[in-house]
């Protein structure tokens, strides 16, 4: 509708325009022509192309309206499935309670037991690497103190 509106004024402009230059003896028909038929080429792009962008505008609104409605209709779909399993898995937590709990009571002992037996050693090995760790490192402390001594004063 506006295309035509803009047209139709084209053509009375043209009409107004033509008129003029009728009346005026020493004007150049064929260059008022040319001007005339380059301003409507020019709008004819211009609304041609503004079209297009509107075209493409309303088909991007639509992609996304369609996607966004896709995505709604899914999460409708799928919340079901989701509660269901959530239920199901709340189900199976509480009956697994019991075997796992049987099973901690179970290896409780063994790893008291363990730790009871392994902690002595530890403790000895502990007290045996001790001595050997304080003399490297009193060693690297000597070896950095020599090479700072041979390095020439900054």
């Amino acid at each position: 509708m506006k295309f035509s509106l803009v047209a139709a004024l084209v053509v009375v402009l043209a009409v107004a325009h033509g008129t003029e230059s009728v009346s005026l003896v020493k004007r150049d028909v064929q260059a008022e022509v040319d001007k005339i038929t380059k301003l409507i080429n020019d709008m004819s792009t211009s609304i041609t192309s503004a079209t297009q962008e509107m075209v493409e505008k309303v088909k991007a609104l639509e992609v996304t309206n369609t996607a966004q409605t896709y995505m709604e209709d899914s999460r409708a779909q799928i919340q079901p499935l989701v509660e269901k399993v959530q239920a199901e898995a709340a189900k199976l937590q509480e009956q697994v309670k019991p075997f796992i709990a049987n099973i901690e009571d179970q290896i409780k002992p063994l790893t008291d037991n363990f730790n009871a037996q392994v902690k002595p050693l530890t403790d000895n090995f502990h007290a045996q690497v001790k001595p050997l760790t304080d003399i490297m490192e009193k060693f690297f402390k000597q070896v950095m103190d020599q090479t700072k001594a041979l390095l020439p004063p900054q």
